[in-house]
């Protein structure tokens, strides 16, 4: 396994990163999935932060695998079977989500974790194999760091309950300083183009999941209630909400910001952020479904802020990670941010609020193109 050269012509995701995509968002639903029936009763502060501790694990080993596979891709039959099993890694997490999420057990989604990140450390070692100086003691700085993180997770299956939440933190911070302290004399050559691809196919899908989780929420509320006057503006809202957040992250191309690991770090890492909200913005209108038909024990601001939040959020995100790199002036830099805050505010317009927050997004996306269109007729 020898690394490949960041100046590849033409370097495109495989068949093979798209399925492993899809699997992950296997996960990604399940994540969803407790997300909603938390708020749904009315429990936000255990519902989000046990949404963002199953959501890590899910992203963290999305994440290292695709810079891993943008530098040493090499699609031969050993590099194939890990992926596999990387794969099988994140089916047993999805699994044990339920329970990790609800009791605070997270023997089946460790065991899945563990899986994942052997696979990947087998990887590293490969790739070692190839390379030699600076690149070999990054690779086995890697391997290092991931037998070390792995050795934590276990550790925390046998911590006290309670202690399990603040040991979580403190591997999260570890398993986040692997790449920071592997890469700091040798960066690894990973493809700007083929890595803002990888980025944007798995919003693509997370968006997708939310809007086939959406339907699946429409389709039974109308199976038991019949509330088509209460559920057709959540069902276009939503759609609207889902249409411009694809629209906004792609206005701009995020690979040309990626020169170096200086800004790689903070785009890669934050995009957390982006890909939770994007997957919660379904959650929250699965939530706004229920309390519409009177099966959530919530109040309506309550059900319209698990929409508006993390649209807001995302917006709020994809400004701050690329976007704002690409406007001119104060207006272009100012559309975003502001939008973000209205649709934030539309959760107190009572039962409508869904479809004022997609109506404010539709109008951002109408504001952002116009005056991008003004901006390069003027030059």
């Amino acid at each position: 396994m020898t690394a490949r050269s960041r100046e590849e012509d033409h370097r495109a995701a495989t068949p093979l990163e798209l399925f492993f995509d899809l699997c992950f968002v296997v996960a990604v639903a399940q994540a969803g999935r407790q997300l909603v029936h938390a708020l749904a009763e009315d429990h936000v502060a255990a519902g989000i932060s046990g949404y963002l501790f199953v959501f890590f694990g899910v992203w963290w080993a999305w994440m290292n695998f695709t810079w891993f596979a943008s530098a040493y891709d090499v699609d031969d039959v050993p590099y194939r079977i890990a992926t596999l099993v990387q794969i099988s890694g994140v089916l047993i997490y999805a699994a044990g989500i339920p329970r990790a999420f609800n009791d605070n057990d997270w023997t089946i989604a460790v065991a899945g974790y563990v899986v994942m990140r052997i696979a990947l450390t087998l990887q590293w070692l490969r790739a070692a194999a190839g390379e030699s100086g600076a690149a070999r003691r990054c690779a086995l700085t890697y391997a290092a760091g991931l037998v070390i993180c792995q050795a934590g997770w276990l550790a925390l299956l046998v911590a006290p309950e309670d202690a399990r939440r603040w040991l979580f933190l403190v591997l999260v911070a570890a398993e986040l300083l692997v790449p920071v302290v592997a890469e700091r004399h040798q960066a690894t050559p990973w493809h700007a183009h083929h890595i803002a691809e990888r980025y944007g196919l798995f919003t693509i899908i997370v968006l997708g999941e939310t809007i086939a989780a959406s339907t699946v929420a429409v389709q039974s509320a109308l199976d038991e209630h019949e509330a088509l006057g209460e559920l057709l503006p959540i069902a276009a809202g939503g759609l609207l909400l889902v249409f411009a957040a694809w629209w906004i992250y792609f206005a701009v191309p995020a690979h040309d910001r990626l020169r170096s690991n200086r800004q790689a770090f903070s785009w890669g890492y934050g995009h957390f952020v982006i890909f939770a909200a994007a997957a919660a913005i379904g959650a929250g209108i699965e939530v706004a479904i229920e309390q519409a038909v009177g099966k959530a024990h919530i109040s309506t601001v309550a059900a319209n802020l698990a929409v508006t939040v993390p649209a807001a959020v995302f917006l709020a995100f994809v400004w701050l990670l690329h976007s704002r790199h690409y406007k001119r002036g104060t207006t272009q830099q100012l559309v975003l941010p502001v939008s973000a805050l209205a649709i934030l505010a539309c959760a107190w317009t009572g039962a409508q609020a869904v479809l004022w927050a997609g109506l404010v997004a539709t109008a951002t996306v109408a504001v952002g193109v116009t005056l991008a269109d003004r901006t390069r007729l003027g030059a």
